[in-house]
């Protein structure tokens, strides 16, 4: 009786533990990433009307924060009350990846439904509006970064697996865009180290983190280009990288930001509230506030007609 008071006992008390045990993720963090040091963003913003998809967000001057709604063909604004209005909208254009240029003009990289897309600088109210790569390029940029100089770079998210058509060009003020890196499939999420001398690359379809040294600005340097990370499951887009030089990978579909040192190497984690039960995982990009740490994330379900979310998290 004893015996079996006790292994009754014992399994009572392994039913009970089962019991308060979280349900498993759907996105579970790969075994070599689990014990990286990690922050849970908070303080969300919902931004109602979404069409899919947020992207790009940038810092202004006064800590407004400019982002697109994607497939809405609209350029949206956070202002530090955290009222949403609207900016403006890029007819047959949707778009992604947004940059503020060193004359106070915001650049926006968009696609269209061609399969092609443009490059188009504008005031920060959307007035002005300047065609700086246009359609007729044939390229689909997607994510931009400035360089010191006033040149920025692009990433040219076209092809896919077994037909890697995509790559990175490099447009000098008021001249045509010059190719860096060719033959990538679905480059996504490009930023630049703060001396300007090396090149962070994404390869949405391969999982790849490309650390590119360079010579000069279309050139990598000899034994410069290497690949620094292969990821585990969906999947890079865009990227950031601090005043520390460490770079700040979105992955879409995961709910998370992956840090990496200067040099590559894993070193911490972002993760979104309630991605486990597979809320949030269409995080696409981040914004930076360089003088406060202040880090602004977008994200939303990717589901039609669902709300986008902003969540808020600071450099670690």
């Amino acid at each position: 009786m004893a015996r079996r008071a006790l292994a009754t006992a014992l399994l009572l008390a392994c039913a009970a533990g089962a019991a308060t045990q979280p349900p498993y993720s759907i996105v579970p963090i790969p075994p070599a990433e689990k014990a990286l040091p990690t922050t849970i963003a908070d303080r969300p913003i919902v931004v109602p009307g979404v069409t899919m998809d947020l992207e790009g967000p940038v810092f202004l001057p006064n800590g407004d924060l400019l982002f697109p709604d994607v497939q809405g063909g609209r350029v949206l604004r956070l202002d530090r009350r955290g009222r949403v209005t609207p900016v403006v909208k890029l007819p047959g254009l949707m778009p992604g990846g947004m940059a503020l240029g060193p004359d106070g003009r915001v650049f926006v990289a968009a696609a269209n439904d061609k399969g092609g897309g443009a490059i188009v600088a504008m005031a920060i109210d959307g007035t002005q509006q300047t065609m700086i790569v246009a359609e007729s390029a044939g390229l689909t940029p997607n994510d931009i970064v400035f360089v010191a100089r006033g040149g920025f770079y692009f990433t040219d998210a076209r092809g896919s697996i077994g037909e890697a058509t995509g790559g990175v060009w490099y447009v000098a003020p008021g001249s045509a865009p010059v190719p860096v890196v060719r033959h990538l499939a679905v480059a996504n999420g490009i930023a630049l180290s703060p001396d300007g001398k090396r090149l962070w690359i994404g390869e949405f379809a391969l999982g790849r983190l490309y650390r590119i040294d360079l010579k000069d600005a279309t050139t990598p340097a000899p034994f410069g280009a290497v690949t620094a990370y292969h990821f585990t499951g969906p999947a890079p887009y865009s990227m950031r990288v601090d005043t520390q030089g460490r770079v700040y990978v979105c992955l879409y579909g995961q709910g998370r930001i992956l840090i990496f040192s200067p040099t590559g190497l894993p070193v911490a984690q972002i993760v979104l509230p309630d991605r486990d039960a597979g809320q949030n995982l269409h995080l696409t990009s981040l914004a930076i506030q360089p003088a406060t740490g202040e880090i602004e994330i977008v994200s939303s379900d990717g589901a039609e007609e669902n709300a986008g979310m902003i969540f808020r998290a600071h450099v670690p």
